[in-house]
């Protein structure tokens, strides 16, 4: 981004094509997976567990189900809201507010970034 005035970076972030927000949902990483990859952050991917770190749901660890890239949200296993209907829905979360506890490594270009 090279502008630094506070509309267009909005308009930059709401206007980011998908392969951008894909780096845009990056989430930190735990203490000892720090330590281990010598990194701070990743993008979050569906099947990594993580931990909620602020919110209502603060303290809670579970499984990332999916990852809305049109709205930068991210959906965890067990963080639910009841509708008026007494049916249960996945609560989106800000990737900024959780931290990553276990990755996913299923992927090999995953484990390439890693590696770098």
């Amino acid at each position: 981004m090279s502008s630094r005035q506070p509309r267009k970076q909005r308009k930059q972030l709401f206007n980011a094509p998908m392969h951008r927000r894909q780096k845009m949902v990056c989430a930190h990483l735990s203490r000892e997976l720090r330590e281990e990859y010598g990194r701070r952050s990743l993008p979050v991917r569906k099947g990594d567990k993580v931990r909620v770190l602020r919110g209502d749901f603060k303290g809670h660890e579970g499984l990332v189900e999916r990852v809305d890239l049109k709205r930068m949200r991210i959906f965890v296993t067990g963080v639910t809201v009841q509708k008026s209907d007494g049916t249960e829905r996945l609560y989106p979360l800000h990737p900024s507010n959780v931290e990553i506890v276990k990755l996913e490594l299923r992927d090999e270009e995953r484990k390439e970034v890693l590696e770098r």
